[in-house]
């Protein structure tokens, strides 16, 4: 595999990075994970405009331009043959002191990856999936919000080890007023009759990406989109339910807590967006070529 790291493709075996980077220190940097389908980059532009909203809620300085940090991701892409797959941009604070001082970091790193990925079995887009809901609450929105991508990942972590204990792959995490926020590493959507309502991001959520496109593509698959709280009684109740994200895409939720979801298949709803996604990736993207 073929690494872009500071500027230059480089062997995975020399990708390295200093034990005094803060990235690692302190999990102090930003990512995101992009797909690849068909050849293109899906949505390149949004994940790049989300990395720099990023680094500047946290006062870390890009050291590159929107244009050639898309240009780099190609470039990645194209090294190691990737049509279809996944990219993980990575931008560290850089080399610093034992301290926690950031500004003492004077080179951030920028990281590229491009590989390929399956986050859930195939046969779980088929089948639906199970989830609990876990003890692990959510980040409060003023301590670290999680509309920033960083690399600070434990919280997310904690709430995936409760998941695994519990025999499932994917959990809800709920934010500090017991509202519903997301699942671990993916947002979560309830479809009540021809509505189609996910959590605002003031109640934890990340501003996915996938999200955004599911919102987007809802109305021509007959549904109304709504922003609104969420609770465990709306998961239980819901006539179906799914999680998006870049990995993820779209796969149905068909039990909470022991709860039947629906009929316990995926919904008619979940599986008409399941599609619409898979025409949209075919149609839009920055070629690769």
């Amino acid at each position: 595999m073929q690494i872009y790291l500071n500027g230059n493709i480089v062997p995975e075996k020399e990708a390295v990075v200093s034990v005094f980077d803060h990235g690692l220190l302190y999990g102090d940097g930003v990512f995101e994970g992009i797909r690849a389908y068909h050849g293109k980059v899906f949505r390149l532009d949004e994940h790049i405009d989300r990395l720099f909203r990023s680094a500047a809620a946290i006062a870390l300085v890009i050291p590159m331009t929107r244009e050639a940090m898309a240009a780099a991701v190609v470039e990645t892409c194209k090294a190691n043959g990737i049509t279809d797959g996944y990219i993980r941009l990575i931008v560290t604070r850089g080399v610093g002191s034992l301290g926690l001082n950031p500004y003492l970091c004077k080179e951030p790193q920028v990281i590229i990856i491009a590989g390929a990925i399956q986050l859930y079995p195939k046969e779980l887009y088929q089948t639906g999936m199970n989830v609990v809901t876990v003890g692990t609450v959510r980040n409060h929105v003023e301590a670290i919000n999680p509309r920033i991508k960083s690399l600070n990942y434990l919280n997310n972590v904690l709430a995936k080890i409760e998941a695994i204990n519990a025999g499932v792959m994917e959990c809800i995490m709920l934010n500090p007023q017991g509202f519903v926020a997301e699942a671990s590493g993916d947002n979560i959507f309830v479809v009540r009759g021809r509505q189609l309502i996910t959590p605002p991001v003031w109640c934890g959520a990340l501003e996915g990406i996938t999200r955004e496109v599911v919102m987007q593509l809802a109305p021509a698959c007959g549904l109304t989109v709504k922003e609104d709280v969420l609770t465990r009684y709306d998961l239980y109740t819901a006539d179906e339910l799914f999680l998006t994200g870049t990995a993820a895409e779209i796969i149905s939720v068909v039990n909470v807590d022991r709860r039947v979801i629906g009929g316990g298949a995926p919904g008619p709803y979940t599986q008409a967006l399941l599609k619409a996604f898979g025409e949209e990736t075919k149609n839009t993207g920055t070629p690769i070529a």
